[in-house]
């Protein structure tokens, strides 16, 4: 075997282990997330190290390109050191800035979002600090860990040892259509898909014993499954041609998939939803100044990326409608609205130029009427962007057939966490100037490993039959609802009746809260009971938790000014379950038997060593990636 077939090998064993414990980075809980935030936040230290940084002055923040190239613009050229994954050879999408502390731009972050806030109200914002205010979205995780991985062996083998290509050159059509499960659909890939799931029989530490790590946080972040892995392996190692090959019949899957003809719609690859919405606020921030002032209508349902990019919009306001108790919103009162803006011109030169809500709450796990939202915005001229990062790997989304101008949505959340997204447009509707549009194309198609995981993700998917998908996350919700709604003093937000008929409208996410006890102490008690690993908090939609959870002016106050001394102080929020295809009766079973046991406060003996046992899983796990 040659010197760079070595690398690349020992670079796939390592991710491979760093996929076996993935989880979102910094807001979740458990052995999972507490592994990834780790090997995350140490390949900052890998980057420095491999640049000869002190790293008490230096802080490392991890970019597309052209994220990089603005944030540059704002740096003095002496303060700074990069590298990217291009210049080394590896379809990653990453650049790593390594910036002097005390020379960051501050002020808002020019792109804005999930994670670059530690709190948020309607009308003000408190930012978060350095390198998160500048990572807006979630993160190309395991991209980054791969990166740095290579950087480690790059200091073995050589620099250019990821340069030469010497594996054998394959064809768009081998890498992304053929797989070990090809004869398999519906129920039996679904079956057979399963088995393949990186990560299902890690087992963890727990107060009760060693148990097998259970993921319910799929709202977050997927794992992933071998077939998708095994595509991102044989393109990482092909060359360039053959990238641009893959992207371009990753754009027709996609095209496919979304109901959005390449002939009617543009798809335009990105690194998350979050820098989706941040182009299409942009494009519309280049409308600004035409006359009409630029109003955007949305709802208190939205996550955080689905609402800071409008707001920095200069000379446009935001209409933000309620909600009812089950997380609808009320269509008589969007067509009010919009008839007023836009029809009867009762608020001068303010005109609704888009809505911009969310097929799926994150929170609620509501599903909106997107048919009756199409009609009603587009009847008062007015443009429709739908954020579908909780809807697109469980439920069919027809662009053309709905009348949808704008969709983004990310690939993590798609059982393909390489680091990608897309913003898919009609035709005609960006502004940008060709240079800027040519350097927003080009950015994340250097992820094409991550572009191939995300076409192969929607071809299983489309190949198991998303209406089987959504039956089998309707019995667990189902079964989940009917357990929670026994365990005492728990209360269970939005739509929690099986029978209701709203509950055809409602996905796999539950998000619940105990009367006595913090969301935070629950998610913990899951994680060390039960090896359970969810999300608690505000799920970055921190107008929408405060409101369910009654947070009053007063209080609102209070922790706006806990939150500017102490930026890192997280506010217990809600715990948040939710399912994926890789979840199983089972599993409910487990977090009702755990969640019971902590609503009785049935805590065994004291075991101290718990965090020490878990910190030391932590430890063991990043050893197999950067060994």
């Amino acid at each position: 075997m040659t010197k760079t077939a070595d690398s690349f090998a020992e670079l796939e064993q390592g991710v491979y282990a760093a996929l076996e414990t993935y989880s979102n980075v910094h807001r979740g809980s458990g052995h999972n997330s507490m592994v990834s935030t780790f090997l995350y936040e140490q390949a900052r230290d890998i980057v420095l190290e491999y640049l000869g940084l002190n790293k008490d002055k230096y802080v490392v923040i991890f970019c597309t390109l052209r994220r990089a190239e603005i944030l540059k613009t704002q740096l003095n050229p002496k303060k700074y050191r990069s590298i990217s994954s291009q210049e080394i050879g590896l379809p990653l999408g990453v650049t790593a800035l390594a910036v002097k502390r005390n020379a960051l731009p501050g002020g808002a972050p020019f792109q804005t979002g999930g994670g670059t806030t530690t709190l948020v109200s309607p009308g003000w914002v408190i930012w978060a600090v350095a390198p998160d205010k500048f990572e807006a979205g979630t993160p190309a995780i395991i991209n980054v860990i791969a990166f740095a991985r290579a950087l480690k062996l790059m200091k073995h083998s050589g620099n250019d040892v990821f340069l030469n290509k010497t594996a054998k050159k394959l064809t768009a059509n081998e890498i992304l259509y053929h797989d070990d499960l090809d004869q398999y659909t519906g129920q039996k890939l679904l079956d057979e898909l399963r088995k393949t799931l990186i990560g299902q029989n890690i087992i963890v530490p727990t107060i009760e014993g060693n148990k097998r790590f259970i993921n319910l946080d799929n709202a977050a972040s997927t794992q992933t499954f071998l077939p998708v892995w095994n595509t991102v392996c044989r393109t990482w190692s092909q060359p360039r041609e053959v990238h641009q090959e893959i992207i371009n019949e990753v754009r027709s899957i996609c095209a496919g998939v979304l109901d959005a003809p390449l002939t009617d719609y543009d798809i335009f690859f990105t690194s998350n939803t979050t820098e989706a919405i941040n182009l299409a606020a942009e494009n519309l921030a280049h409308e600004s100044g035409q006359g009409a002032e630029p109003v955007v209508i949305n709802t208190i349902l939205e996550h955080t990326s689905n609402d800071l990019p409008w707001r920095m919009i200069p000379g446009a306001s935001m209409i933000r409608l309620q909600i009812d108790a089950n997380g609808f919103i009320d269509l008589n009162e969007l067509e009010t609205v919009l008839c007023e803006y836009n029809q009867k011109d009762l608020h001068g030169k303010k005109r609704i130029r888009l809505m911009a809500v969310s097929g799926a709450s994150n929170v609620l796990g509501v599903y909106n009427n997107l048919e009756e939202i199409s009609r009603i915005v587009h009847r008062y001229g007015s443009l429709l962007l739908v954020d579908a990062a909780q809807m697109v790997a469980h439920r069919k989304v027809d662009m053309k057939e709905i009348d949808i101008d704008y969709l983004v949505f990310s690939a993590h959340k798609v059982y393909a966490p390489f680091g990608t997204g897309a913003l898919v447009v009609k035709k005609g509707l960006l502004n940008f100037s060709p240079p800027a549009l040519a350097l927003i194309q080009s950015s994340c198609e250097e992820n094409a490993a991550g572009i191939a995981s995300l076409g192969k993700a929607f071809l299983l998917l489309q190949r198991i039959g998303l209406d089987l998908i959504r039956e089998k996350e309707k019995d667990l919700t189902i079964l989940a609802l009917r357990s929670l709604a026994k365990i005492p003093d728990l209360i269970i937000h939005g739509i929690k009746d099986p029978d209701s008929p709203e509950f055809a409208q409602k996905g796999g996410v539950i998000a619940v809260n105990f009367k006595s006890i913090f969301s935070n102490v629950v998610a913990n008690e899951l994680a060390e009971r039960g090896g359970i690993g969810v999300r608690y908090g505000c799920h970055c939609s921190h107008i929408l938790i405060k409101q369910l959870v009654g947070v009053g002016p007063l209080l609102k106050r209070f922790q706006r000014v806990i939150a500017t001394l102490f930026p890192k102080v997280r506010f217990p929020g809600l715990a948040r379950v939710s399912f994926g295809i890789g979840n199983s009766e089972e599993d409910v079973d487990t977090l009702i038997h755990v969640m019971d046991k902590i609503a009785r406060q049935q805590r065994p003996l004291p075991h101290k060593d718990i965090q020490k046992q878990m910190n030391d899983f932590v430890m063991a796990a990043a050893q197999k990636v950067y060994f």
